[in-house]
């Protein structure tokens, strides 16, 4: 039998608008109309994969205040341009850490404080 090789990542956000603000008009990520859902949420394709997003009206992020986010669980997207995205994000008010490595990444949180990584690699 041969296994299909699509995996997702859930996270969980307190408004659905926001969230698909972010991840739509500042990450680019396109909603995908091949799932339906039977509760609130949305989901994105992301090459094979997709990001499922599951509204929780009280979640508050418990990692939205740690002072080094990649060391904390975050969802990691690949971009072209990284330069491009810290402009966007920065023109847009979201708060960012580049990579402490030197490699061609940036870290930001989406509006539930959701860590998300932008690498070029």
């Amino acid at each position: 039998m041969k296994t299909t090789r699509c995996l997702h990542t859930t996270i969980l956000v307190s408004d659905l608008d926001k969230a698909e603000q972010f991840y739509t008009q500042v990450l680019g990520l396109i909603k995908s109309s091949k799932r339906s859902l039977q509760f609130s949420g949305t989901w994105y394709q992301i090459g094979e994969h997709q990001l499922h997003l599951i509204v929780h009206p009280n979640y508050v992020s418990p990692i939205i205040n740690q002072e080094k986010w990649g060391r904390n669980p975050h969802l990691a997207l690949a971009v072209d341009n990284i330069q491009q995205a810290k402009v966007k994000l920065e023109s847009q008010g979201y708060p960012i850490q580049m990579s402490a490595s030197g490699r061609p990444a940036l870290f930001t949180q989406d509006p539930d404080g959701n860590i998300i990584e932008l690498s070029q690699i």
